[in-house]
């Protein structure tokens, strides 16, 4: 009578064990990341510096796979497909946060779980090492007499060059033709072509290339000049009233299925925390002119929150036409 039921309270047993130590084991093979963005953007640049801090952590190899489009749509969808087991991760971008607001998509990253919040970077305004303009007020004055004709490289609606544009145009007026590229790395090495005629990007990713004179830096999107490019003037000397909007600037996370077992999603912050701390990759961070948040749990959220709501109401505030909702109908607060 009792035989059958202590079998199968054995047989539970032993499943609840290998089940365990399943996620004690983890990883057990490799982890698959997808980056969200074209090889040599920033957020390529900032995944592939921090892999292999990560790699050492975990004992395992993360296989990096650039998924490039939609304005990281393509990216972050494939991710959010996999099985929630913990072996694909997504290595993005703030543009998700922007999504529902431009009709792009009706998720964002609260649809997943936030592993860690890399950083924070600077935004500058790059040009061709030739260009006739020698600053960000040079170049406006020439756009308001020549709408239209200036060539600016961006990444899709909701792409740091997009937001930065609405922010111009809420307090001036820069009236120039578009080119899309699918993220800063293509979008450098057609200015360094001579094929747009200047791009907002992220220092991250722009200022090797500045610092090495192979392109020039116009602006910088702050308030006061920034002593990783000295000379380069902030952008309220050409707008003083966009400081309004400052401080603002792209960040980068890690992120995974918001269904991934709680150990697992534990693990992984561990070790992104642990790695995002090295002295070597804060080093390379504050090189490319990016400061390190090292953000996850509430504190990961609430940055996520602010970041959406101040840029949100920035853009609504610019051109609200350009967009599919306004933050009050997606629930965003004013900052």
């Amino acid at each position: 009578m009792f035989k059958p039921l202590l079998t199968s309270l054995a047989v539970s047993l032993a499943s609840l064990a290998m089940a365990s130590s399943a996620l004690a084991d983890y990883p057990e093979r490799n982890i698959q990341g997808t980056i969200q963005w074209g090889a040599g953007g920033a957020t390529d640049n900032v995944a592939r510096s921090l892999t292999p801090h990560v790699e050492e952590i975990l004992d395992t190899t993360i296989v990096l796979t650039n998924r490039p489009g939609g304005t990281g749509v393509i990216g972050m969808n494939h991710v959010m497909r996999q099985r929630p087991d913990g072996y694909n991760l997504l290595i993005g971008a703030e543009n998700p946060q922007l999504y529902p607001l431009m009709g792009l998509a009706d998720f964002t990253y609260d649809d997943m779980h936030t592993v860690n919040i890399i950083g924070q970077g600077l935004v500058v305004i790059a040009a061709p090492a030739d260009s006739p303009f020698d600053s960000f007020a040079d170049l406006l004055e020439h756009a308001q007499q020549n709408p239209n004709e200036l060539r600016m490289g961006g990444t899709g609606a909701g792409g740091l060059p997009s937001t930065v544009h609405a922010m111009i145009n809420a307090v001036g007026e820069l009236d120039v033709r578009t080119v899309t590229f699918g993220g800063d790395g293509p979008g450098i090495t057609a200015m360094l072509g001579g094929h747009i005629d200047f791009m907002p990007l992220s220092l991250a990713a722009a200022g090797e290339q500045i610092r090495g004179g192979k392109m020039k830096g116009l602006a910088v999107l702050t308030a006061e000049e920034i002593e990783s490019l000295p000379g380069v003037a902030p952008i309220t000397e050409a707008l003083p009233d966009i400081e309004a909007f400052l401080p603002w600037g792209p960040f980068w996370g890690v992120f995974v299925h918001q269904d991934t077992p709680d150990d697992i999603k534990a693990t992984l912050e561990d070790a992104y925390e642990q790695a995002v701390a090295k002295d070597e990759f804060v080093e390379f961070l504050h090189n490319f002119g990016a400061e390190p948040l090292n953000l996850r749990g509430e504190e990961a959220q609430q940055y996520l929150d602010s970041w959406q709501s101040v840029t949100g109401w920035s853009m609504f505030e610019a051109d609200a036409e350009t967009l599919k909702a306004t933050p009050e109908e997606l629930g965003i607060p004013r900052p």
